[in-house]
C-alpha cells in the first residue's frame, strides 16, 4: 500500500512571519487527516522557523532544493546536511523552474538526489515535458531520459528515500491540467521504466506524484488513477483552505 504524499511547493513566496503564520493555520485543518504524508516546502530563510511551528503536527518540511557537497567554497549553496539541521525530511530536487531558469540538468539532478538520500532525506525527484514536447509526440522519451539520467546507479535501498514527481511543464501555473487519463497514462509509464531499471519490487513501491495546477476541485480525480500516488501542489498551496482541501481528498 503506496501511501499518498501531498507536498506544497511555495516557490518565491512568503515572508517568515508569512509562513509560520500558514502552518499555523494549516496545522488544525489537517490534524486528523491519516494515511497521507503531508509536507509543505517554504524558502529557504523560512525553513528553520517553520520547523519549530510544525513541531508535534502531522506536517513535515521539505526545501525547495540543495547542493550535492556537504561543504566548501560553493557560495550560495546549502548542503542536504544543514536542511536537515533546519528541521528537513525532504526536499525537491529538479523542479522544472530549476531545470528552465537555473541550468539543472539530468547530471546535477542525479549528484543532488544521490547526496540528499545519503544525508536521510527524502528526495523528491522531478520530471516533466515541455508543450512543444508533448506537441511533438516526445513525451515519453522526453521522460525516459529524465528518469534513466536523473535516477542512475540509485540502489534498491535508495528507492525507500526517493518520491518522484511527475509534473507536465505545460501544466505548471498556467491554469492547464493533464486530464486524469493523461496523467495516469504517465505514471504508468514511469512506473514501468522503473521496473525495467529497477526491478518490480522498487516500481510497485515507490512513490509518484502529480505537479501541475493541482487544485481542491481536480485533485480527487487524479487521485483516483491507480498510478499516481499524490500531489506536488504549487499555488493551491499558499492557503490554508485550499491546501487543506487537497490534503483531505480521501475526506
Amino acid at each position: 500500500m503506496r501511501v499518498p504524499v501531498i507536498a506544497g511547493n511555495w516557490k518565491l513566496f512568503k515572508t517568515i512571519a508569512e509562513s509560520v503564520a500558514l502552518v499555523h493555520e494549516l496545522a488544525p485543518l489537517v490534524a486528523s487527516s491519516h494515511g497521507v504524508e503531508i509536507v509543505v516546502a517554504p524558502v529557504f530563510t523560512a525553513l528553520s522557523k517553520v520547523s519549530d511551528a510544525i513541531e508535534g503536527s502531522n506536517i513535515r518540511l521539505a526545501a525547495q532544493d540543495c547542493f550535492w557537497e556537504e561543504e566548501g567554497a560553493f557560495t550560495g549553496e546549502v548542503a542536504p546536511k544543514l536542511l536537515k539541521d533546519a528541521g528537513c525530511s525532504h526536499v525537491i530536487i529538479g523542479h522544472s523552474e530549476r531545470r528552465q531558469f537555473f541550468a539543472e540538468t539530468d547530471i546535477t539532478v542525479n549528484r543532488k538526489a544521490k547526496a540528499a538520500i545519503s544525508t536521510g532525506l527524502r528526495a523528491i525527484v522531478c520530471v516533466g515535458e515541455s508543450l512543444a514536447e508533448r506537441e511533438s509526440g516526445l513525451t515519453f522519451s522526453v521522460i525516459e531520459t529524465q528518469i534513466q539520467g536523473s535516477l542512475a546507479g540509485l540502489t534498491v535501498e535508495d528507492f525507500t528515500n526517493t518520491v518522484v514527481a511527475y509534473e507536465p511543464v505545460w501544466a505548471i501555473g498556467t491554469g492547464k491540467t493533464a486530464s486524469d487519463a493523461q496523467a495516469q497514462e504517465v505514471h504508468l509509464f514511469i512506473r514501468k521504466l522503473i521496473a525495467k531499471l529497477f526491478g518490480q519490487s522498487v516500481a510497485d513501491a515507490v512513490r509518484i506524484l502529480y505537479g501541475g495546477s493541482v487544485k481542491p476541485d481536480n485533485v480527487k480525480g487524479l487521485m483516483g488513477q491507480p498510478d499516481i500516488d499524490g500531489a506536488l501542489v504549487g499555488g493551491a498551496s499558499l492557503k490554508a483552505d485550499s491546501f487543506a482541501a487537497i490534503v483531505t481528498f480521501n475526506s
